[in-house]
């Protein structure tokens, strides 16, 4: 076993890694249900070699258990989105090339339709976990991490959405930039509230916690008021989200009465960092976080096909309308349309020389970059 994260896992032991609305979930669990759910998508195979496995699943512990299980088997990982409109799915899948598509027996009925047509095997969480053939202990093969891992799809701003491959290696890159510049540790709790079918989610949130340790709170999906009481009800450390929830957010905590304002306000105070991206954040909706919350958001940026590039400070000033500096590992150049000019700025490297660098491009004029 050659994967990192899974690797870390094992370190973690009995440590709580998910709570989720199937209950909470230790690392060591996490590590036996993702070996039965390999083992089953072996089917006796010595290794699935790259095959693509297409999942449907709400933010859950049992996306995490097939998404190992997948990575753990040697296959490639394709989360697909829930809201997704079945023509989207349809294309999704036509485009990916699955050899088999994974979700609940609840929502099966989405993906059955898509598997007649194509003639690909369909299969539930529920019978992987349930295969009586898989021995306890099964043998998994040993999956280097230059391997490819997942394939997540673009928002497809300039046509189609493209499916953008990470290998396990570039997986282990996003992540050790991110715990090594927002400091993520052991003791750390999160509050996922973000679909699991884009990076933020799956790297900047699920991946950075599993990696430290840490445990990940996922609700099915989002709700301001759900979120306003797991804030003010729990010992969370971390939030991150879109601009977008962060003005539902706003708009929720403006009808609430002054006294639940100040004592949702006040519960923020227990958290040490939150965190805006995917998009441009307004400046009038930091400005009016910061009134809230007295959190000044952190606002980064990136992109699905190399992940985590700029983000502003941990520790120290946080401008509005900006998304910093280069993270760690990455090196970022400024060049004009016709890709000329601007020397390498920025240049940090990782702590491990073996690891990948990114170049982050980005154009010379300024109003053309996303804040």
């Amino acid at each position: 076993m050659a994967i990192p994260l899974i690797e870390r896992a094992v370190e973690h032991g009995d440590r709580l890694a998910i709570e989720a609305i199937e209950g909470h979930f230790s690392y060591e669990r996490l590590l036996s249900d993702s070996s039965r759910v390999a083992g089953s998508l072996l089917g006796g195979r010595d290794d699935l070699a790259e095959a693509r496995v297409a999942f449907l699943f709400p933010p859950s512990y049992a996306y995490v258990a097939v998404q190992w299980g997948v990575w753990r088997a040697g296959g490639v990982a394709v989360p697909l989105c829930t809201s997704h409109p079945q023509p989207e799915l349809e294309y999704i899948i036509e485009d990916a090339e699955p050899e088999v598509l994974v979700s609940l027996s609840d929502w099966v009925r989405r993906l059955d339709p898509i598997a007649q047509d194509r003639g690909l095997r369909l299969m539930t969480l529920e019978e992987l976990l349930a295969d009586t053939s898989v021995p306890a202990g099964v043998e998994l093969p040993k999956v280097e991490s230059k391997r490819r891992a997942m394939i997540v799809y673009t928002s497809g701003t300039t046509g189609r959405p493209k499916g953008a491959v990470s290998t396990h290696l570039t997986i282990q890159a996003q992540i050790e930039s991110l715990v090594e510049a927002w400091q993520w540790r052991p003791d750390d709790k999160i509050l996922l509230a973000l679909p699991l079918h884009h990076v933020h989610g799956i790297i900047n949130v699920l991946g950075c916690a599993l990696w430290s340790g840490a445990r990940c709170e996922m609700l099915p999906g989002f709700d301001a008021d759900d979120v306003w009481n797991r804030i003010e009800g729990s010992d969370l450390s971390l939030f991150m989200a879109v601009p977008t929830i962060y003005a539902k957010l706003i708009a929720a905590w403006e009808k609430l009465s002054p006294d639940s304002q100040r004592s949702v306000s006040q519960a923020c105070g227990s958290l040490r960092l939150m965190v805006s991206g995917s998009a441009a954040l307004p400046v009038p909706i930091f400005e009016r976080w910061h009134e809230i919350t007295s959190h000044l958001l952190l606002e980064r940026y990136g992109m699905t096909e190399i992940g985590m590039a700029l983000s502003n400070p941990l520790h120290g000033e946080r401008l509005p309308g900006h998304v910093g500096q280069p993270l760690p590992g990455v090196e970022v150049r400024r060049v004009d349309e016709a890709g000329e000019g601007g020397g390498a700025g920025g240049d940090r490297s990782s702590r491990s020389g073996s690891l990948p660098r990114v170049l982050a491009t980005t154009t010379s004029d300024s109003s053309r970059l996303p804040r």
